[in-house]
């Protein structure tokens, strides 16, 4: 008996043994953008179908677009690892992942090709409508992982989705001078900055120290968010940008 996908786009099965029960009463309200960050599609998907691996996503795009289905979404693949988010950790209980195939910053990091990335869209527009997930709920790898993870990176156009009606974006605000922050401050104002990205989801202690898992989220925010330059150091450009979303975004529904 052939098996039917959840998407109704143009979709190969490739299916993954590495998945197991969502936990009960928990709601998918969560899409998670990966890389593969390997030397070809093919090994990414062989990695993703292994067992020994213990690694998995619902869904992989290659750079021509051609997309397959790994896990069914219904089922909790596993793909984003340690994360957490707005206060809630282990993301694989409540998202669906994307793995969209790139050497990633090991192998040669390029640009994503325009057919990957209309099929992208076109997918993650079909998820978020079909599990109501809210454009804010539309993450990087690396925002919910900034300790481990870099994908899908400051290539990625999340410019791109948001005019398609994917993800939350504003333009950030210009690279200028004027005060920063970085590794090593502390004070009030470092605080301040703490909180905010708090509220936007990221992990953060808020103690007005700029510690290193304050520049590993700053790194996070900058990579999905202000990624003309990617240095977890808060200049005036990163933190307006921040203080922008957060007013932008739109209110828990």
């Amino acid at each position: 008996m052939s098996q039917k996908t959840d998407t109704s786009l143009p979709t190969r099965l490739r299916p993954s043994p590495n998945h197991n029960e969502r936990p009960e009463g928990c709601r998918i309200d969560t899409l998670i953008l990966h890389y593969t960050g390997m030397t070809s599609a093919e090994a990414a998907i062989r990695r993703l179908c292994d067992p020994r691996a213990e690694v998995s996503a619902h869904y992989l795009v290659e750079e021509d677009g051609a997309l397959h289905q790994l896990v069914p979404e219904a089922r909790r693949a596993w793909h984003a690892g340690v994360s957490f988010w707005q206060g809630a950790r282990d993301i694989n209980d409540r998202s669906i992942g994307i793995e969209i195939v790139n050497p990633g910053h090991e192998f040669g990091y390029r640009a994503f090709p325009g057919a990957q990335i209309e099929v992208v869209v076109q997918l993650c527009l079909d998820i978020c409508r079909r599990h109501g997930i809210r454009a804010e709920r539309v993450l990087a790898h690396s925002d919910v992982a900034p300790a481990r993870k870099e994908d899908p990176g400051e290539l990625f156009p999340w410019d791109a989705l948001a005019r398609a009606g994917v993800g939350l974006w504003l333009e950030p605000e210009p690279i200028s001078g004027g005060r920063f922050f970085q590794e090593g401050d502390s004070g009030q104002p470092v605080e301040a900055l703490q909180s905010m990205l708090a509220l936007f989801g990221y992990e953060v202690e808020i103690d007005g120290v700029y510690d290193t898992q304050t520049r590993l989220a700053v790194t996070a925010f900058q990579r999905h968010f202000r990624p003309e330059r990617v240095d977890g150091v808060a200049d005036m450009s990163t933190i307006t940008t921040l203080h922008r979303l957060l007013q932008n975004r739109p209110a828990p529904g």
